[in-house]
């Protein structure tokens, strides 16, 4: 045999197209005989084992060390070296410490991210029943090559992409690939050459599982060649979206460092060539200085604030696998979706019953066996309608699956539509096992993609016989002349009525069944194809879907009252997706592009189709990509849900990958950032509310902090200048930045939701950390903070007070106007002057405690006098560093309600 070409890949050849003795001859293979041996290992030297290839990965020292490139880790390293510079070397290892716990959380968690390819290469069989030199044999499917015949039966996992060329009632899930859920019938048809991978009846893709029948396929492409291989190599090579959390840190630490930086250089400058002072007593001031402007507490802080939002989500089923992502959804402003499994139940269920007469509606969803029967919007018995309970009865023994309790739920034996069939029975009040025994089963003919139909024959004991036919309506019809009316009687078949009632089931978005009888006699034992394709009385139609979840619905309600457009991208026809989305309530459901459509888009239209249509169907794993990317080009905060291996390069190039904990496969989940333990898109709404509330904490943490070094830094900046002794030493303003700014920010991570929290739109993804009212806020109460601290400390002077009395008053100030801020800045948006507002945090009454027990010791421990040099504080010197404080808070207090006064009334004037 001649070797293969390279070009002959399942990628560059439209397999599916060509016949089955086309791809035979130009695979040089034989349908019985298979290739010989020594061909397999010509090719497999060409072409490679059968497996995915493993990509490069970085030493795990350099991963390591990748996680202390952070200019927030700079300047803790900077801060760290201070503190050692100053002897405090104590602070010296706490920072090095919270560096180090960052570093290692960071690489634990990248560690798990890089086990999505691993999880993609587990999917493919281990096995393969292979026909080589005209023998069957069962291989490692590493072994094969393109050209070996593969023998699939049920339960097998497709070993390589095949081309088909002979089947028997065959069916293969591919769900992990196209999203859709229920079974694909195959057979070795061509198709045509432009069809999307849903629409490949003729080809069975490596990594699907065959559900039912059997067949027979060559292989076309093996390892990176299949379609499995291609999208593990799309993986590969997206990259994964800093946060808009991260992005935000980075920008604020680079202004923070520069302004630090330039500070401090400026004054060095000053102090030295203007003022013409000593270069080592400048040098330990600036020390000083860069202490006091850097915040050590802000990474542990964000770092506390992220875990605390990712245990709150796990209580409401959303697994977060990387810290950040819990804010990132806080600032998510699209959610692009899956239908199946996330929006609706992944349960077939019948939703319309057509007779000659009535169309009936049912209640309940999936397989739960609770619901009933709706005629013109209101309730009916169904027992009252002979020709429904008929149509029933035959649907229900007219199958072969079976519905068992699991867990409290009922679940499907056997085919899911054939499941909704059994439900809807017990709904009309026919019990399946018992009327099977009324009615037993004589003989059947089994579906068949062929013929499309499935057929029983049935005897009650009075010697009565019943041929049941139940398949795709446009074949039922060609096989019946006759239809059952309400008084039981057969009329002659009225076609443009069915034609029409399919037509209006099916633009519901809903998959239609029709159901066929004939009488027989007791005698008749043998079921053959001649007795059913002509002559039947028609029954009825069934129409089934796959229900929207009822919770999701509320929860879409929900995203679009706080500003966030849900969007739905399916592997399913774009009916049903239309049909589902009217149902969800989607902003746009008039409209869906299918796979196609957007292959014919040009490029330049991308972004602007993605902003305007809410629901893709027939996608492939390229088109959602595309997508996820074309929304991330127009500023977009992107959510992105999936289940299926052809989902996974969407969710991790996403904002914030979401996947399936029940029904996703494993490479969904290792390529997301958040995993949801009940497949539940109201669990997504929930992290959004979540999210938004870290983001607030995080930033009320930033508003708390940054004032409290801003009035440190100008303590040291006014007495430098001023000429004074500084009211702080550089280690007091270490102790207080350590140990009180740290354990009172802390608290501001159990701030509870603010109550607007879902009721605004989301914030813009570039706006900063700092607005420019939070930086009013903070030159504000820094200098609030710097007239307090040098009043206390002038007036101590003034009394008579020595420097240590006058420096121990000052930092205790400096303490109390951080717990009286503390309280303040807790509420953004609204007065702290209410007891529940004051008292609702038991977090921030605690971490009070804990500073004022802590200052205590600082001022009355002997031992603190030997480390900060404090002296004792009399009590007249604490009332006036209370009131001092008090006042700190009534004037903050004041401030705040003059602005939200004016925004109201700005609010009223622009209505």
């Amino acid at each position: 045999m001649a070797d293969l070409k390279p070009e002959d890949s399942a990628q560059n050849r439209p397999w599916h197209h060509l016949t089955a003795e086309k791809v035979i001859a130009e695979l040089r293979s034989d349908e019985q005989e298979g290739i010989s041996e020594e061909e397999a290992d010509r090719r497999i030297q060409r072409y490679g084992p059968n497996r995915l290839p493993e990509p490069k990965k970085r030493s795990l020292l350099l991963r390591f060390l990748s996680h202390f490139h952070n200019l927030l880790i700079y300047i803790l390293v900077a801060a760290a070296a201070i503190a050692g510079l100053l002897g405090h070397w104590v602070d010296t290892g706490v920072i090095f410490g919270v560096v180090l716990i960052n570093a290692v959380i960071g690489f634990v968690q990248e560690g798990k991210a890089e086990k999505a390819l691993d999880a993609i290469r587990n999917m493919l069989a281990p096995r393969a029943s292979v026909v080589r030199d005209g023998t069957r044999q069962n291989l490692s499917a590493e072994a094969l090559v393109p050209g070996d015949v593969v023998l699939l039966e049920p339960g097998d996992k497709v070993p390589a992409d095949l081309r088909l060329i002979k089947s028997k009632n065959l069916q293969i899930q591919e769900a992990i690939l196209t999203g859709e859920s229920l079974p694909v019938e195959k057979s070795p048809t061509s198709v045509d050459e432009r069809a999307a991978i849903g629409d490949r009846r003729s080809v069975a893709f490596s990594g699907t599982l065959v559900s039912a029948g059997q067949g027979v396929g060559v292989v076309v492409a093996t390892g990176p060649a299949t379609e499995i291989g291609r999208i593990s190599g799309m993986l590969a090579e997206v990259e994964r979206v800093t946060t808009p959390l991260l992005r935000k840190m980075d920008r604020f630490s680079r202004w923070l460092s520069v302004a630090i930086v330039v500070s401090v250089v400026a004054i060095f400058g000053v102090g030295v060539w203007l003022q013409g002072q000593d270069m080592n007593t400048m040098f330990m001031t600036v020390v000083g200085l860069a202490v006091a402007a850097i915040p050590e507490g802000l990474p542990a802080i964000l770092t506390v604030t992220l875990a605390l939002g990712v245990q709150r989500m796990a209580a409401r089923h959303a697994i977060l696998r990387r810290l950040p992502a819990v804010e990132t959804l806080g600032s998510v402003t699209v959610i692009c979706s899956d239908k199946t499994g996330t929006l609706t139940r992944n349960e077939m269920t019948v939703r319309t019953v057509a007779t000659a007469e009535h169309t009936f509606k049912t209640s309940g969803v999936g397989y739960d066996l609770h619901g009933g029967f709706t005629l013109d919007d209101g309730e009916i018995e169904a027992a009252k309608y002979p020709h429904l309970i008929e149509l029933m009865r035959a649907a229900a023994l007219c199958n072969d699956s079976a519905l068992r309790p699991h867990q409290g739920q009922w679940i499907v034996s056997g085919d899911p539509m054939e499941g909704a069939l059994l439900t809807a029975a017990f709904k009309a009040g026919l019990d399946y096992r018992r009327e099977g025994k009324r009615v037993p089963r004589t003989d059947a003919i089994p579906f068949d993609s062929d013929h499309r139909f499935m057929a029983t024959l049935n005897h009650d004991h009075d010697g009565n016989g019943f041929i049941w036919v139940k398949g795709a309506p446009e074949r039922l019809l060609e096989m019946c002349s006759w239809q059952r009316s309400g008084d039981g009687r057969s009329a002659p078949i009225e076609w443009e009525y069915w034609q029409e009632r399919i037509d209006a089931i099916a633009a519901e978005g809903q998959r239609v069944l029709a159901v066929a009888m004939r009488p027989t006699h007791a005698d008749h034992v043998e079921l053959m194809f001649d007795e059913v394709d002509h002559d039947l009385i028609l029954l009825g139609l069934l129409g089934l879907m796959d229900p929207p979840r009822e919770e999701a619905i509320a929860a879409i309600s929900e995203c679009r009252s706080a500003g966030i457009r849900v969007k739905m991208i399916t592997g399913d026809h774009a009916s049903t997706a239309l049909a589902i989305a009217r149902q969800l309530r989607l902003e746009n459901c008039g409209e869906a592009l299918t796979g196609q459509d957007l292959d014919r888009l040009p490029e330049q239209d991308w972004v602007e189709v993605s902003e305007r249509v809410d629901v893709f169907a027939r996608t492939t794993p390229e088109h959602k990509l595309k997508l996820v990317e074309a929304l991330q080009k127009s500023g977009h905060v992107l959510a992105m849900t999936g289940d299926g291996v052809n989902d996974a390069p969407a969710l991790k190039r996403a904002d914030v990958g979401v996947a399936m904990g029940r029904n996703g496969t494993e490479a969904a989940k290792e390529a997301a950032e958040m995993v949801l333990a009940d497949d539940n898109f109201a669990s997504i709404a929930q992290a959004v509310r979540e999210g938004r509330t870290v983001y607030d904490n995080l930033k009320k943490a930033i508003l708390f902090l940054l004032p409290v070094n801003g009035g440190e830094s100008m303590t040291i900046v006014v007495a430098l200048f001023a000429g004074l002794v500084m009211p702080i030493t550089p280690l007091q303003i270490l102790w207080v930045n350590m140990v009180s700014s740290v354990a009172l920010a802390m608290a501001l991570a159990f701030e509870p939701p603010e109550p607007n929290v879902m009721r605004r739109p989301p914030r813009p993804p570039a706006e900063p950390i700092l607005s420019a009212l939070l930086l009013w806020r903070i030159a504000f109460v820094s200098f609030l903070f710097v007239v307090g601290v040098f009043g206390i400390f002038l007036l101590a002077q003034t009394d008579g007070s020595t420097l240590e009395e006058a420096r121990t008053y000052a930092v205790n100030t400096l303490v109390t106007l951080e717990i009286f801020y503390l309280f303040n800045a807790r509420h953004l948006g609204t007065t702290a002057l209410h007891p529940k507002r004051m008292f609702g945090n038991r977090a921030a009454l605690i971490a009070v405690v804990v500073v004022i027990v802590l200052q205590l010791t600082f001022t009355y421990a002997p031992f603190m006098e030997t480390f900060f040099d404090t002296r004792p504080v009399d009590f007249i010197h604490g009332a006036e560093i209370v009131g001092i404080g008090v006042m700190l808070f009534l004037i903050l207090e004041a401030e705040k309600g003059l602005r939200l006064w004016v925004q109201r009334r700005r609010v009223r004037q622009g209505r």
